[in-house]
This record gives structure tokens, sequence and C-alpha cells, in this order.
């Protein structure tokens, strides 16, 4: 197997329970900056009885990244509903509240935020010339 595959599973068994960690911030945690998708190709390949919590893993918009009508994304939500984690009614995950590790998540709101008052300063100047 893949030894990037065996770095992904192991920081995906670090996720607390309760809490979620997007493809990105795990391919960066397990030393792959940049390889979101191979995160999900990993979990993808996981045997059916594994010790993985794949479910604690979304995307960076905090949504599953399953359809809603397929099965898994149906497991998935439910399972982390169990756990305790929280949808909007959008069916985004609010990753400030449930983002694992947090710090993570606090850096990327922050630079969120920072990049759009960039976008909406421009707009603005540009209305005032």
């Amino acid at each position: 197997m893949n030894p990037f595959y065996h770095r992904i599973y192991r920081v995906v068994r670090h996720i607390p329970k309760g809490r979620v960690a997007t493809y990105g911030i795990v391919a960066r945690l397990a030393g792959r900056p940049g390889a979101a998708r191979t995160v999900g190709w990993a979990l993808s390949a996981l045997p059916e009885d594994n010790d993985v919590p794949w479910w604690r893993v979304i995307n960076a918009a905090g949504r599953i990244s399953f359809s809603g009508h397929d099965h898994s994304a149906v497991l998935q939500r439910a399972l982390l509903l169990r756990e305790g984690v929280r949808f909007a009614p959008g069916g985004a995950v609010n990753l400030s509240t449930f983002g694992w590790p947090s710090e993570a998540y606090d850096s990327a709101v922050a630079s969120h935020k920072r990049a759009a008052a960039t976008r909406r300063s421009r707009r603005l100047k540009g209305l005032r010339t």
C-alpha cells in the first residue's frame, strides 16, 4: 500500500470524536500540502473492516463531499450528528467551531476574511475614482 496513505490514515485516526478536518488539512498534516484529492482517494480505498474514522473528513466548504443521494453521504452525516457535530441549515459544518485542529481553521477563517476585505476595498476604491 502507498506509504502516504498510511500517513493519511494516521492523521485521520487522531481527529477527535465530534470534530472534523478538511481534506486539505489532513494532507498538510500528513506531509503533503496541496494533496487534498489524494486524501479523498486514500479514504475511498479503505477496506470495509478498518478503524479509520473517515466520516470526520469533509471538504473546505465544511460540506460532505458525496452527493446527497449517495448512501455514503447519508451515513457520514448520521455518524457526525451522532458525535455531536452540527450542520447549518444549508448543510455546512462551522469549521471554526468543529474544525480540528482548531488553530488551522482560525487562520483559514482569518485569511478568508482578509481576502474578502481586500476585494471589498478594491471595489470601493474603483467607485471613488
